[in-house]
């Protein structure tokens, strides 16, 4: 494939935080959906307003407070590269390739991650956040967004997702579908991918377009 731009979600694809986030969440879900194991399965890949929309709609104290907790949260998290992720896009570069960060955090929780990785930034052309987008993923608003921000059709695009909300979004963007296994079982991901990989250890530019051909 002619592939002129690729986006990446953050958290379970480029930075290995998802476990984290999973125990937050899972706490939370404890305290006020004691009822839905999974709670924190399915809030995945969705912005903070668009959880509270969902989940707490008529509790500004509980917005309030888990808006404090999530914060404090981020704040001493650790925000490790996935294996062989920042080598990947460097080599995307070099290539010619556009990259961006697509996530559905917000632009607090990128200066947390900017405070423990500076130069991170440098690897891609635009880093788009929740405030970025008017729908939250599943919609694909936010990689529609990044598609017209490049100039580049959906076909000229791949996209690197994890959760069940992401790859949703990624698959309605009509962009190629490369799914990390990183968060959900690899036979879900592969629902909504064109290519399935545990992280980027063993993928070079070339060798994921041949994949996507096939």
């Amino acid at each position: 494939m002619k592939m002129e731009a690729a986006l990446f979600d953050l958290d379970g694809v480029l930075v290995d935080t998802e476990s984290q986030y999973t125990d937050f969440w899972i706490r939370v879900g404890k305290v006020y959906y004691p009822d839905d194991p999974d709670f924190a399965v399915r809030i995945k890949g969705q912005a903070l307003e668009n959880i509270f929309s969902q989940y707490f709609p008529d509790s500004p104290d509980v917005q309030k407070q888990l808006r404090e907790d999530l914060s404090a949260f981020e704040a001493r998290m650790n925000y490790t590269f996935m294996p062989g992720a920042g080598a990947f896009v460097r080599a995307l570069r070099r290539e010619g390739v556009r990259t961006a960060v697509v996530t559905s955090s917000d632009r607090w929780k990128m200066a947390q991650l900017l405070k423990q990785h500076p130069g991170f930034d440098d690897l891609f052309d635009r880093l788009f956040t929740a405030e970025d987008a008017e729908r939250s993923k599943p919609a694909p608003d936010c990689y529609l967004n990044a598609m017209s921000f490049f100039g580049t059709a959906p076909e000229a695009c791949v996209v690197f997702e994890d959760s069940l909300n992401g790859l949703k979004a990624a698959r309605a963007s009509g962009a190629a579908v490369v799914g990390l296994s990183t968060t959900l079982p690899q036979e879900t991901v592969a629902q909504y991918s064109d290519y399935v990989m545990a992280d980027f250890t063993d993928i070079t530019p070339a060798s994921l377009r041949e994949r996507l051909a096939e």
